[in-house]
């Protein structure tokens, strides 16, 4: 199992400001390094706290490419749209001058690194990860530590739109992996992700499994 560390917390706001803390913390180490740094980040309604406390975190956001971990096949001012959520909840105050990259576009997706500086996942309830989702006709491509590609589309049954989503390779090979995930459903989730059952029914074990990719843990009820 490669869950690194298991940080809980007592409010979510709590559990906000300290993941912005870590993140902003390897940001910060990678334009040091590097001169530059990338950050992947999840969608859907758990994150919003915590754009909004990295957007009021000053760093050098100049020099930080932002993208995310999945995408639905929407225009980006859709109200389904991730792209939208980011750039109403982090690509303002401080971090406005960040590039933001679509996995949508594949000549923007050309230019995302083949490792990021962090990653932040999310999850839900069925144990899906990324747009990784179970039955996705792309899954097995889309979890293989050798894809030879950072970005793919998937489609799987019950899900309402295609979806964009990083690649294993994109994810595991994070210098910092986090994921975020909120409630006691997500939690137990999470313990029954754990266990040795099929990997495919429960998406997020192919993570979790993966010995490359050390997992941060942040969780909140």
């Amino acid at each position: 199992m490669t869950i690194a560390a298991f940080n809980e917390f007592t409010s979510r706001e709590k559990l906000a400001e300290r993941l912005t803390e870590d993140i902003a913390f390897q940001l910060n180490r990678e334009i040091d390094r590097e001169g530059r740094a990338s950050l992947a980040v999840s969608g859907g309604s758990t994150p919003g706290l915590l754009f909004d406390a990295l957007s009021k975190t000053p760093l050098n956001w100049e020099r930080v490419l932002l993208t995310l971990v999945d995408e639905r096949d929407v225009p980006p001012d859709h109200g389904r749209s991730n792209e939208r959520m980011v750039r109403e909840r982090l690509l303002r105050n401080y971090a406005a001058p960040a590039r933001f990259i679509s996995i949508r576009d594949n000549e923007e997706t050309s230019e995302l690194p083949h490792r990021f500086a962090a990653v932040v996942l999310g999850m839900g309830t069925d144990g899906h990860t990324a747009s990784w989702f179970t039955g996705g006709d792309t899954l097995a491509l889309a979890v293989n530590p050798n894809a030879g590609r950072l970005v793919m589309t998937l489609t799987a049954p019950g899900v309402e739109e295609m979806r964009h989503t990083l690649t294993m390779p994109s994810i595991a090979n994070a210098r910092f992996l986090a994921l975020h995930i909120e409630g006691i459903e997500k939690r137990n989730a999470l313990v029954d992700a754990t266990d040795q059952g099929d990997a495919d029914t429960m998406p997020v074990r192919h993570i979790i499994r993966n010995d490359d990719a050390q997992m941060h843990v942040y969780w909140a009820e």
